[in-house]
């Protein structure tokens, strides 16, 4: 962050001509990293967000505004109040019992910062020429360069971790543990939201769609769409539906009928996949290989996001590696219904759907999948699910049909695969000791 600091001042005094120092002042907020949190030995979750909320907090001269914690367990399920207010604590700690906030910037005059500061800003600026080249930030994002170059990034992390050459405490190195008395009973471990809390906010949206004037909202969804059709400014039609009790659902429905749904590029076709491929890969490779010429096919794997989960990391890194592993990789990117999942599948003819879903809607979406399939006459698709899953869930949606669920625990995405491969074969009525 005192890179960034460092750049941004630079740009908006050179770039935008910004001459008071104050205004040029870099002021943001950070959300502590909460994908980089196990499922293994999740206490060690406790000490790598101090150490991540000091990153952005030790430096006065680039010292977050605001910072937003992550729950020890979210690897785990839904944070409980508890947790919530363990991380908050942190937080208030920091500000309450220690002097840190008292004194001027820490680090001022370290040759070591300076150095690493240096070499970071000198990374950042060719990465910024590099990007200016392509026509600038909007055309790096249309081309899928940002993209493919983040999945890129996290695959080759992924690679150091499986390798050991990255060390993760209790998942790639000191697994061995003493039983952790805070998931004594995991069903009470994470907070468990109420089905009826859903029924609850479809019945007020009903009520509150009835209770207004029909004709005057239904006039002002007119007014926008005829507006979105145009050149005019869309304020004002906005305004009015709002007054109109308009919801936002159906105001982005009627711009979305008009302008189409922008669908971004994935980064997972122009990444690259692990630097070295080694026996496990190749092993799993033969088994893909195998079960294809059985099948008289090349096996086809659909990696699907349903609802609203943007944590869009995992998946990617299973497509990568299932193209490593020689599958035909069909994946669309975030935020997709049950539904086109479903017509994706039956249009690519795939022979697995994997879903990957970490907002705790697991047992909303999945279900839906699964008769979507099964009303397609693809029963003999299998279903595999990742995600933040509690066991209490994974066992339902097994029962479900689900043939095979993954959590955070299970890090080796070969080893996943290959149980993918396992669920075709079985699906297929072939030997499953291939």
């Amino acid at each position: 962050m005192r890179a960034f600091v460092q750049l941004w001042d630079e740009l908006t005094a050179e770039r935008y001509g910004v001459t008071d120092a104050k205004q040029r002042r870099f002021r943001y907020g950070v959300q502590v990293n909460s994908l980089g949190l196990t499922e293994a030995q999740p206490e060690n979750n406790v000490q790598r967000i101090v150490l991540e909320m000091l990153a952005v907090t030790l430096s006065r001269d680039a010292r977050a505004r605001a910072v937003q914690l992550p729950a020890w367990n979210e690897a785990l399920g839904l944070p409980r109040p508890w947790d919530q207010q363990w991380s908050l604590r942190f937080q208030q700690v920091l500000a309450y019992e220690t002097d840190l906030l008292e004194y001027d910037d820490l680090f001022a005059g370290s040759t070591v910062v300076e150095a690493k500061v240096s070499a970071i800003v000198d990374g950042a600026r060719a990465e910024m020429r590099r990007v200016r080249e392509m026509g600038g930030a909007v055309a790096a994002v249309e081309s899928g360069y940002m993209k493919s170059e983040l999945v890129r990034s996290l695959t080759a992390r992924r690679g150091r971790m499986e390798s050991g050459e990255d060390v993760v405490v209790g998942v790639n190195k000191f697994t061995t543990t003493e039983p952790n008395p805070l998931l004594a009973d995991l069903d009470t471990a994470i907070q468990t939201v109420d089905k009826a809390v859903e029924q609850q906010g479809i019945d007020a949206v009903r009520a509150w769609r009835a209770a207004r004037d029909r004709t005057a909202a239904e006039d002002a969804l007119a007014a926008l769409t005829e507006a979105a059709k145009g050149t005019s400014n869309l304020m004002d039609p906005t305004l009015a539906c709002a007054r109109a009790g308009v919801t936002t659902g159906e105001w982005a429905g009627a711009l979305r009928e008009v302008f189409g749904e922008y669908r971004a590029p994935t980064g997972v076709s122009g990444s690259a996949g692990v630097a070295g491929v080694g026996a496990d890969i190749e092993a799993v490779r033969e088994k893909v290989r195998k079960t294809g010429e059985e099948l008289g096919v090349h096996l086809k794997m659909l990696v699907g996001k349903p609802g609203l989960d943007g944590h869009s990391n995992g998946a990617e890194q299973v497509a990568v590696r299932a193209r490593d592993c020689g599958f035909e990789v069909v994946y669309q990117g975030i935020r997709l219904t049950p539904a086109q999942i479903v017509s994706a599948a039956v249009q690519e003819d795939v022979h697995v759907v994997g879903l990957s879903v970490l907002s705790g809607s697991h047992l909303s979406v999945v279900p839906d999948v699964l008769k979507g399939l099964r009303d397609a006459g693809l029963d003999d698709v299998p279903v595999v699910v990742g995600g933040i899953i509690p066991d209490a869930d994974a066992v339902r949606l097994r029962e479900l049909g689900v043939a095979e669920v993954f959590t955070p625990k299970d890090f080796d995405l070969t080893g996943i695969l290959s149980r993918v491969v396992t669920q075709i074969r079985k699906a297929r009525g072939l030997p499953v000791d291939a």
